[in-house]
């Protein structure tokens, strides 16, 4: 899942220029020095540009040439500042004239305030998966949302008067661009564990995820008015690697485990066979629950009375990966007309690698006119730093429509 950057970043349009960023000490302020000599020819067609930052959601701004100077604009919540000439000389004139190849314009940015990030992009699915809808998509967020990447120097990035533009650059977005970050991260963490199995790093990287934004307040969704996100935009959060190396518990899935689910998702033997690419399967035990670090219960019953209440029950096994001893406590967020319980709420573990299990189970009303409630099952050890947090979704969408 896709979502904006955090830090002060520059928004090419078909040219490369050299961006300095220097954050001064104790204070909001930037200084980016544009290199005019990287400019090509092709850039005196415009007279105006973007430099794209998530800085702040409100910026006093002053830019100043020899001769010009130009003014602001933040489009909020867009991650964007407009650069427009005002006055005086333009930006292509002053390029032009001067015969220092080594020129620069100094742009001094002053932040008045945090622009809250991260923000879950607008291109975000938004609605449960139809091939596996027992379990919560998406699993996880990273930044997506114009990323300078490498890009084909044979592929045009973009025209200027009818001309293609080719840059060995280009700005990116989507979850194609989350995906790597994601990876990377994921490669990291079998680096260092090298016995990890790929759920166990799956779940480490979704338990250990924020939800909350650099305001201290729940992570926005900006396809739903900047509410905050629900699971179903953002799944577990957004990824955060230094947590995610010491994880303290985790969700693993075995073999037996996806074949029980592909089981129950009603695919035949030879489908199976090819998936797991081994025979004979054993289907004697269909599960749609599998040890997944979420939870997603779905209340769509529509011959039940308005009065009635049905509960759905998970069974998850937890398995402790830090050293030594550790108590772990559950808590879970109030969800308004949903009742979720916890057995037990409570896991000891004597030793490293030793294995829990605890029952969930969420009971709602069986109609309701809210289509999506949504909480968090937090697992907090004891006299130490590690929390684990899995995202719970109670949902009447049907995906029968």
């Amino acid at each position: 899942m896709a979502t904006d950057h955090t830090k002060l970043m520059c928004f090419w349009l078909s040219f490369s220029i050299s961006f300095i960023f220097i954050k001064l000490a104790q204070a909001d302020n930037y200084i980016v020095q544009m290199d005019l000599s990287a400019m090509p020819k092709a850039f005196s067609g415009w007279q105006s540009w973007y430099v794209a930052t998530l800085a702040s959601s409100s910026a006093n701004l002053e830019a100043k040439t020899r001769n010009s100077i130009f003014g602001f604009f933040t489009p909020s919540p867009f991650p964007a500042i407009f650069l427009e000439q005002k006055d005086g000389d333009s930006v292509v004139d002053y390029i032009k004239s001067n015969s220092d190849p080594k020129a620069s314009i100094d742009f001094k940015i002053t932040s008045l305030g945090t622009k809250p990030s991260p923000i879950v992009a607008i291109s975000s699915s938004r609605v449960p998966s139809r091939s596996c809808p027992s379990v919560l998509k998406p699993a996880i967020m990273a930044s997506g949302d114009l990323v300078l990447a490498a890009w084909p120097p044979n592929v045009g990035v973009a025209c200027l008067n009818e001309d293609l533009v080719f840059s060995n650059f280009n700005l990116i977005s989507g979850t194609s661009m989350a995906c790597p970050h994601v990876s990377g991260v994921a490669a990291l963490l079998k680096a260092t564990y090298p016995d990890w199995s790929l759920a166990a790093i799956r779940s480490a990287l979704m338990s250990t995820s924020n939800t909350i934004d650099n305001t201290g307040s729940p992570i926005k969704d900006m396809g739903a008015n900047l509410k905050p996100a629900r699971p179903l935009a953002m799944g577990a959060g957004h990824i955060n690697p230094n947590k995610a190396l010491h994880p303290g518990l985790m969700y693993d899935v075995i073999v037996e485990d996806y074949v029980n689910l592909l089981c129950a998702l009603k695919f035949t033997a030879e489908q199976i066979k090819i998936i797991t690419k081994s025979s004979p399967n054993n289907c004697s035990n269909p599960s749609l629950d599998l040890n997944y670090p979420s939870f997603i219960a779905y209340f769509n019953d529509k011959n039940a009375k308005s009065s009635s209440r049905t509960m759905k029950e998970f069974r998850r096994t937890m398995t402790h990966v830090g050293e030594g001893s550790s108590t772990y406590i559950a808590t879970v967020t109030p969800i308004k007309g949903v009742k979720v319980t916890v057995e037990p709420d409570k896991l000891v573990f004597m030793a490293k690698n030793e294995k829990k299990i605890f029952k969930l189970s969420i009971e709602r009303p069986s109609q309701t006119a809210e289509a999506v409630s949504f909480g968090h099952l937090t697992w907090e050890v004891i006299g130490g730093k590690h929390v684990v947090k899995s995202p719970i979704v109670a949902t009447s969408y049907s995906l029968e429509t």
